[in-house]
């Protein structure tokens, strides 16, 4: 089992198709977040998280993801898709560490195995 407790390292833990994840610190609340969103508002929000990788890769700047994107309609979907501005800056940076959405596709392969106060752990189905 891998430990996480930030973007790159989960993007990097997906990417490589561990099989338990184990999320530490705020992220884990971003994960659970992500991962109880349905099927129709997970579609909106990867559509629009691609859209907002594209801008975040073509034009980095100092001020962040946020930054970035935060004034784009594609953060807009995003924030309202996955409900919040703090989870759709996450989930753009889990994609973009990974040079892409199909990361937080892989992400939706895992379920909840555990939940905690601390951390939460994830098992590839």
């Amino acid at each position: 089992m891998v430990k996480v407790r930030n973007e790159k390292e989960l993007a990097e833990a997906v990417s490589s198709g561990e099989s338990e994840i184990e999320i530490e610190g705020n992220m884990k609340d971003v994960v659970f977040r992500i991962k109880a969103k349905g099927s129709v508002a997970w579609g909106v929000a990867i559509a629009a998280i691609g859209i907002a990788v594209v801008a975040v890769l073509a034009s980095p700047t100092t001020a962040g993801i946020s930054g970035a994107v935060g004034g784009t309609a594609a953060f807009a979907a995003t924030a309202t898709a996955l409900g919040g501005t703090s989870i759709a800056t996450s989930a753009i940076g889990i994609a973009v560490a990974a040079g892409g959405v199909s990361v937080l596709n892989k992400l939706r392969e895992y379920d909840i195995k555990e939940q905690g106060p601390e951390h939460v752990i994830l098992r590839k189905k």
